[in-house]
């Protein structure tokens, strides 16, 4: 029984083994030239102009909740469209929840500006 887990577990051991030699490899052949353009903080190609614990416009965080909203839709809508004919009714109504909640959330950010960028 156990003689059916060997291959994966040589598998394993093959890649750490060889995940170790890359590491090895890249520390002993890298040169470390540290200077003060390495060492320093990158932020959109700019100086950073806060510290990291800075507080964003709220608007900010509204953007990223619409895309994930247009960006789980599109995720769930192309497998639904591709078996929509064998869920039938049900597979109808239960898209048109998930659906209804996704519009609820689309509302949400359009109250709340999100859309209208100053």
């Amino acid at each position: 029984m156990l003689g059916n887990y060997l291959p994966i577990l040589i598998f394993i051991g093959v890649g750490l083994v060889f995940g170790a030699i890359m590491v090895a490899l890249g520390m002993l052949l890298s040169s470390s030239k540290p200077d003060a353009e390495k060492l320093s903080r990158y932020e959109c190609g700019f100086e950073a102009f806060a510290g990291a614990r800075s507080k964003f416009d709220v608007r900010f965080y509204l953007v990223a909740i619409l895309f994930i909203i247009f960006d789980l839709e599109i995720a769930f809508l192309f497998p639904w469209a591709i078996v929509l004919r064998d869920l039938g009714l049900y597979g109808l109504l239960a898209m048109g929840l998930f659906l209804g909640i996704l519009v609820i959330g689309f509302i949400y950010e359009w109250k709340k500006g999100a859309l209208q960028w100053e």
